[in-house]
């Protein structure tokens, strides 16, 4: 690979990581090529891209991203698969469920809105993180619900106060 074609390998995968947002990098040095191509065909119906790269390229590629990253950088090691997903717990998911089976790849190091998780022991943390959709959505839920509350409680209150209105009007003819 010359000079060219790795400048274009790294202007690739840094246009991949801020296109995205979020990815992944596993290491899948222990599989065979059998258990890597299932593992591809699982991102793609899971909608995840994963691409394999040289370690050097993807940090040439990471530091051309904003902000210090450098701690990414110890986990870029063996062979490293980078999986890029739109929604921060996707990947997390997709190897929790592949480890169930006979697949097994080791997450090494996650990128998820600027937050940098880097080892295998973060991969619970990593599927419980809700998306920027569902946490907006229970913020709405949570705005909405004292609002509901008044309203119903004022329904229910003018109904018991109309009722008494009624009764009362009803004695005195």
């Amino acid at each position: 690979m010359n000079r060219e074609e790795k400048h274009e390998v790294v202007s690739a995968l840094q246009e991949k990581m801020q296109d995205f947002g979020n990815f992944y990098i596993a290491d899948t040095s222990s599989l065979s090529v059998e258990k890597i191509n299932n593992i591809r065909r699982k991102c793609f119906e899971s909608g995840i891209e994963m691409q394999v790269a040289k370690n050097t390229l993807i940090r040439k590629a990471i530091e051309g991203l904003e902000g210090d990253n450098s701690s990414i950088f110890e986990a870029l090691k063996g062979q490293s698969a980078i999986l890029f997903s739109r929604t921060g717990n996707g990947p997390a998911k997709l190897i929790k469920a592949l480890r169930k089976g006979s697949d097994k790849p080791q997450l090494k190091a996650a990128f998820i809105d600027t937050a940098i998780y880097v080892g295998d022991n973060h991969l619970d943390a990593l599927v419980s993180l809700k998306s920027r959709e569902e946490l907006i959505g229970d913020i709405i839920g949570l705005l909405q619900s004292p609002a509901k509350n008044v309203i119903s409680a004022l329904k229910s209150s003018g109904g018991k106060i109309a009722g008494i209105v009624k009764t009362l009007q009803e004695r005195e003819g």
